[in-house]
């Protein structure tokens, strides 16, 4: 460990903090429909599209309304991707000629896409044409980030609203977050990743002569402004199958540490949104408090244990710190933020094989997204996902303390408890019901490429990741099967939209109660007594979930390495 790998995290973490006013102030303004800046020129486009579908932008849908509407776009788009993938060898802009995909290829693709999971069990740059690059996926990384916002809108007017019946319209809030706030960002960040050395071309491959005189055929594609999204959406999906690790993905230092901070950067801002939203920032600040405690625990140990390097090399006389899987470029320092950064978060890019991490390294970003990626988490997706944890924990606090649950002026009754359980125990059914039926049948065991504790680690991770809606991987499973392409799209569809109905069904609940102004019995929701619950539900509700699947992959994989044993 170096002075420098711990001022990395810090000045990274001061600056997500310093633009989480600024940017949940924008988001502010597209929550509330106010105009901006971006009106003069994208207004008419706004317009022009509820003209053509014949929304009206004003009128208020039910939580049941809007997840019905909500939940059609969904199998639309999914479908529309699922053809795109199928046909894409009879569609333009494939001048490789590259084949169609198998139809459950196409399915897990379309599904992990549309459920912003972006999981790949393919090789990005030899699968899959421009055509389907551009339309098939990159159409669903802004679309699929753009419906992880508007459930986190309408969450938040289930908690500001009083007596009302709605919760906004779900066509209102996509469009206008595509087009005002994810749109003119990766616009802006596209043109800093190709000033930068990212190819943003129609061009396919460039072959080069290499220092030995061989020859290396070199893919090249659109890749500047599917990386922009990727990022800022927490989507993850690679152009390149080495993902953030290619340099025509991630060149240098400095575009990786612009990239770790896009993909915190609108979690970030959507936390001081909630607060502006129910009239008390402090409620936004003490969310924001709690998740990057959580963070800074996870890189802490995450470089401690790469820094420390495997005692197995260090008695063969090898010393130093992990490097193996990851990019000199970037380092352990950097890899290790970024790790922790990609999994907190539902991004899943990587600038390093998580596979060939130290065990205890590769368990960090395992529990983040155990945990549900709350700690920041996806677009939308992390503080809608945070919130089911305020209310269980306010619900205990009122319980141990015989204080009224009571949050942000909204009683906390058992309906919302009741749906904020059972969303809460989706990761866990899907996670370790999908990993025991993995660890039992021959199909399963064919995936891992590794024995022992780190073969189990393995299966794990891709159904913790596929659940989670992450999209990153232990990449040494072999997953484009048709066991793992079905089983891990049920996982990645129940994970996202299993979630997201009862969100709204709370939503819906909420915004039809009365708002009681705090006093003496309410239980305080903004102080370091109510962070240092939330770190505890959340920690407690994690570990006692999965500590016996942690125990029997990476814990006892490291356990075997300080005894001198690999697998």
């Amino acid at each position: 460990m170096t002075v420098q790998g711990w001022m990395l995290i810090l000045v990274f973490t001061l600056i997500l903090v310093a633009l989480a006013k600024p940017v949940g102030l924008w988001l502010f303004a597209i929550y509330e429909g106010r105009r901006t800046p971006l009106h003069t020129v994208l207004g008419p486009v706004e317009r022009g599209f509820y003209k053509l579908a014949g929304v009206d932008p004003n009128a208020e849908q039910s939580w049941r309304r809007y997840a019905l509407h909500m939940l059609a776009f969904q199998l639309v788009t999914l479908l529309f991707t699922y053809l795109v993938l199928r046909f894409q060898d009879v569609l333009p802009m494939n001048p490789r000629g590259l084949a169609g995909l198998s139809p459950d290829g196409a399915m897990n693709v379309a599904i992990s896409f549309t459920t912003n999971t972006n999981w790949q069990w393919y090789a990005g740059e030899g699968a899959l044409s421009n055509l389907s690059q551009m339309l098939g996926l990159t159409i669903h990384n802004f679309l699929s980030a753009a419906t992880g916002i508007a459930i986190a809108f309408a969450l938040f007017r289930g908690f500001a609203r009083k007596q009302a019946s709605g919760i906004g319209n779900f066509w209102a809030d996509m469009t206008r977050v595509t087009l005002y706030v994810l749109l003119p960002i990766c616009v802006v960040y596209a043109i800093y990743l190709i000033a930068s050395g990212v190819p943003q071309t129609f061009g396919t491959i460039v072959d080069a002569t290499t220092l030995e005189g061989a020859k290396q055929s070199i893919v090249l594609g659109p890749v500047a402004s599917q990386e922009a999204i990727k990022m800022l959406g927490t989507n993850g999906g690679g152009f390149f199958n080495a993902n953030s690790a290619h340099p025509f993905e991630n060149p240098s230092a400095l575009t990786n540490f612009i990239q770790m901070l896009s993909i915190f950067v609108l979690g970030v801002g959507l936390t001081y949104t909630f607060g502006k939203a129910v009239g008390n920032t402090r409620q936004g600040w003490a969310i924001l408090a709690a998740m990057l405690t959580l963070f800074l625990i996870g890189a802490g140990v995450t470089y401690w244990q790469e820094a420390a390097g495997n005692p197995v090399l260090h008695h063969l006389g090898l010393p130093g710190g992990n490097m193996e899987g990851k990019e000199t470029r970037f380092g352990i320092a950097a890899s290790a933020l970024f790790a922790t950064v990609t999994t907190a978060a539902s991004c899943g890019a990587v600038n390093a094989m998580h596979d060939s991490f130290t065990a205890i390294g590769g368990l960090v970003p395992l529990f983040n997204m155990q945990l549900g990626e709350v700690v920041v988490g996806g677009v939308g997706a992390g503080i809608y996902g945070f919130l089911l944890f305020a209310i269980l924990a306010v619900f205990v606090a009122g319980l141990m303390v015989g204080r009224t649950p009571e949050y942000v002026g909204k009683k906390i009754e058992s309906r919302e408890v009741k749906f904020a359980v059972l969303a809460i125990a989706v990761l866990p059914l899907m996670i370790l019901g999908g990993t025991a039926l993995a660890s039992v049948l021959p199909a399963g065991l064919a995936g891992p490429l590794n024995k022992g504790p780190h073969g189990f680690s393995e299966i794990l991770y891709a159904f913790t990741s596929a659940a989670a809606n992450n999209g990153s991987a232990f990449a040494g499973i072999t997953s484009g099967t048709p066991f793992y392409n079905g089983l891990l799209g049920v996982a990645m569809w129940v994970g996202r939209f299993f979630i997201i109905v009862p969100v709204l069904a709370i939503a819906g609940s909420l915004a039809a109660k009365k708002v009681h102004p705090e006093s003496a019995g309410s239980f305080p929701t903004t102080g370091l007594l109510w962070i240092g619950l939330l770190v505890g539900i959340i920690l407690v509700l994690g570990g006692l979930t999965f500590l016996p699947s942690l125990a029997l992959g990476p814990i006892a994989d490291h356990l075997a390495m300080i005894h001198g044993q690999l697998f």
